[in-house]
């Protein structure tokens, strides 16, 4: 019993002897691996093109070492942590840096010899070959936990397959007597050095993101120490200052890039901001002639401290000199809208007014109190609907009137309008790009008003050009006209068309006896019994020459038209003008009436002129003072009496 409990003692003895020896094997692989992860940082922006090689080199140099703390299990068999180097550098380094650690390691390995060197050398080549598989798989996306989670995995695989298979190996039992610290070991030395790999790349990756950013930012990026030191500044800062690189502004103040006022002022700000830790937020500065928005927070360390600050300028010279113009622009703009004799106004797409010149507020006396920034044009139509401003407006229905007016407000149109006080004005709309409405308002009252005498002036030349001037009533020429256009009227309506012709009865003896005025009175009686006979809007009177007169009747046929000249009869002979030269020793006139309809009038309706005409001749031929009528429908000779 003694004995046996001496043996496994002395087993006990050498298993701990060996993990603590793999655990100083663990330590020196992952202290070399982190060692190069954090000099590849270095060699990646210097001798980036050689990156894979020094990996290769760092690797073959980890495994080199492992195999010099090697355990001798038997002789001739070492135990280390070679393999994860090296699978590692096939993963992450590519077939360059798997070839040069594997070399090395290899050359290693030969000059250790012993029995099982052979077949060392192929589980290295292996395993090297185990990452250059991971490295393929990846195809050029970056390594993750799970790629070194599964080539941890392989490197276990291999070791336990050739620790069971390869012949020197299996013979002296390593696979049942240190297969699983062998294994184990390799496996957490791949999952360690592969973490710290991928870590060191990430961190690496956010800094080079953050240098990039840093560097091409279209601002002014800088970070300055307690005493206002650059410390680094971006590839902007180098520009504006002319220097070559970074280098050569770290250590710099503002003493050595400004003049001495501007360097104290921005040196005070900034102490005084380290001081008290309130960050400065788009402070204006000048400097180089550019117009500079400066924003500068304090850096702390881990234990709050102010150790410098951190700062981002923005050029905003074009900025400030595109406000400038842009102030200027809407100054003289609003000078001129001001200055302008008309008034002005802007609604946007809802309706809104946007703008308004005071001339616009005083075109609408009773309305302008309304007419302000924000008010709604239904708003301001409502109180001109109110006090009644506008004429022309239905009253009774006003809200559709400001309904429809206000839909109508983003139209292009031309309006005048007329207030009640007498005013005119000419409201012209037009629409914007962006679908508001721009207003001009103009008075015009001095236009209008000689806009309206003209036309009373020219209806006075009308009246008359077609008044007779003696007696006020119709023509000739007036009388031509509307003999046509009636005729033409009563021809498309089917319509019977009369036709008084009147003559006063020996009116040259009355003129001879009683002189011209006394004619010129009597032809103005005449014509005043006649405006009484015929009294509908549409009857025509007109002076036909001398003292010839004729009557146009529109649809009326010869009864009505026999009643006219029946009336104008007895009117004048009520008038009872005395004329001593006449057989009726009174005025009197004879009268011709023709009456045509339809196809007449439009085949030949100056027959009813001249069958007006010959009628009158045959009342004066029977003895005057009576009236005949000639019915062209009938036979135009027959001639009827009536009086």
């Amino acid at each position: 019993m003694g004995g046996l409990q001496d043996v496994l003692e002395g087993r006990c003895s050498v298993m701990n002897g060996m993990w603590g020896q793999f655990v100083g094997n663990l330590a020196f692989v992952s202290l070399t691996i982190s060692l190069w992860a954090h000099l590849s940082i270095w060699f990646r922006s210097r001798l980036s093109y050689r990156e894979n090689a020094v990996l290769g080199a760092i690797a073959g140099a980890a495994s080199i070492g492992s195999i010099l703390l090697a355990i001798e299990f038997a002789p001739g068999i070492y135990i280390d942590l070679r393999f994860a180097p090296l699978a590692l550098a096939g993963m992450f380094g590519g077939a360059l840096s798997a070839t040069i650690a594997t070399t090395l390691a290899i050359a290693a390995r030969l000059m250790l010899g012993g029995a099982a060197v052979s077949e060392g050398i192929l589980v290295m080549a292996v395993l090297a070959a185990a990452g250059l598989i991971a490295n393929h798989c990846m195809k050029k996306k970056s390594a993750t936990l799970l790629h070194v989670v599964v080539l941890s995995a392989a490197v276990g695989c291999v070791l336990v397959v050739s620790m069971a298979l390869l012949p020197t190996l299996s013979k002296a039992h390593t696979l049942a007597e240190i297969g699983l610290p062998m294994t184990g070991m390799n496996v957490t030395a791949t999952l360690i050095c592969g973490l710290i790999i991928l870590k060191t790349r990430q961190l690496d990756l956010e800094r080079r993101m953050l240098e990039t950013a840093f560097s091409q930012s279209p601002d002014y990026l800088y970070v300055k120490d307690r005493d206002s030191r650059f410390i680094t500044v971006n590839e902007n800062m180098i520009r504006l200052y002319r220097y070559g690189t970074a280098a050569e502004m770290v250590g710099l103040s503002d003493f050595d890039l400004q003049p001495l006022r501007l360097a104290e002022e921005l040196y005070h700000s900034e102490q005084e901001l380290m001081r008290t830790g309130v960050p400065l937020i788009d402070s204006v500065e000048h400097i180089e002639g550019r117009d500079l928005f400066a924003s500068k927070v304090p850096l702390r360390d881990n234990e709050g401290r102010v150790i410098g600050l951190a700062g981002v300028t923005r050029d905003v010279t074009e900025r400030v000199a595109l406000e400038r113009e842009l102030r200027e622009s809407k100054n003289l703009l609003s000078h001129a809208i001001a200055g302008m004799s008309d008034g002005f106004a802007m609604f946007d797409r809802e309706g809104y007014l946007l703008f308004c010149n005071e001339q616009y507020r005083n075109a609408f006396p009773l309305s302008g109190n309304a007419r302000v920034i924000g008010a709604h044009i239904s708003d301001i139509l409502r109180r001109v609907a109110e006090t009644r401003e506008r004429s022309g407006i239905d009253y009774e229905a006003v809200e559709d009137w400001i309904t429809s007016l206000s839909a109508a407000l983003h139209q292009n149109k031309d309006e005048e309008v007329q207030l009640q006080n007498g005013d005119w004005l000419s409201i012209r709309t037009r629409l914007a790009a962006d679908g508001s409405a721009m207003v001009v308002v103009s008075d015009i009252t001095a236009t209008k008003q000689s806009e309206i005498a003209l036309r009373m002036s020219a209806e006075q030349l009308k009246n008359l050009a077609e008044t007779d001037g003696l007696t006020g009533i119709v023509n000739r020429r007036a009388f031509d006209e509307a003999f046509k256009r009636e005729a033409a009227k009563c021809a498309r309506n089917s319509a019977s068309l009369s036709l008084l012709m009147i003559d006063i009865d020996r009116f040259k003896a009355y003129n001879d006896t009683y002189g011209h005025p006394a004619g010129d009175q009597c032809l103005r009686l005449v014509s005043n019994c006649l405006l009484k006979s015929a009294k509908r809007p549409a009857d025509i009177v007109a002076r036909y020459g001398g003292e010839e007169f004729v009557v146009l009747l529109p649809d009326t046929n010869e009864r009505g038209a026999v009643t006219v000249a029946e009336q104008f009869a007895q009117l004048l002979e009520e008038e009872n003008i005395v004329h001593s030269q006449s057989e009726f020793r009174k005025v009197t006139a004879s009268i011709g009436i023709a009456v045509a309809s339809g196809h007449v009038l439009q085949a030949e309706p100056d027959l009813l002129l001249s069958e007006a005409d010959a009628a009158l001749y045959d009342a004066k031929v029977q003895g005057r003072n009576r009236v005949l009528i000639r019915s062209i429908a009938e036979d135009p000779k027959a001639i009827k009496k009536v009086g």
